[in-house]
């Protein structure tokens, strides 16, 4: 739990708080009985913080990028079987069609 973490942290928190100021802004606008035409800039700016936050984190705590090989006879049978079954469901489809 290094530094990405904590920021990964601190950016959720920042966007739970804007989100619980919009809600807070909300009830007031319904006190005072006026429009709501969007979030306050102070919320507006934990929003893009928080993004920026959490989009850091996102890209620096994975890592390096390893390439997956598939194994091919595993993925050919469950084509095959995802291919018979659209042929099962096509003539249930066209039955239902011309019924």
């Amino acid at each position: 739990m290094g530094v990405g973490f904590a920021v990964g942290v601190f950016g959720v928190l920042i966007l739970a708080h804007a989100a619980y100021s919009t809600v807070q802004y909300k009830g007031l606008l319904k006190i005072t009985e006026e429009e709501f035409s969007g979030p306050p800039m102070n919320v507006m700016v934990e929003l893009i913080l928080g993004s920026i936050f959490c989009m850091w984190v996102a890209f620096t705590i994975p890592g390096k990028f390893l390439l997956i090989h598939p194994n091919l006879g595993n993925f050919l049978s469950i084509f095959v079987i995802l291919l018979m079954s659209g042929k099962l469901y096509s003539t249930q489809i066209s039955f239902f069609i011309s019924s």
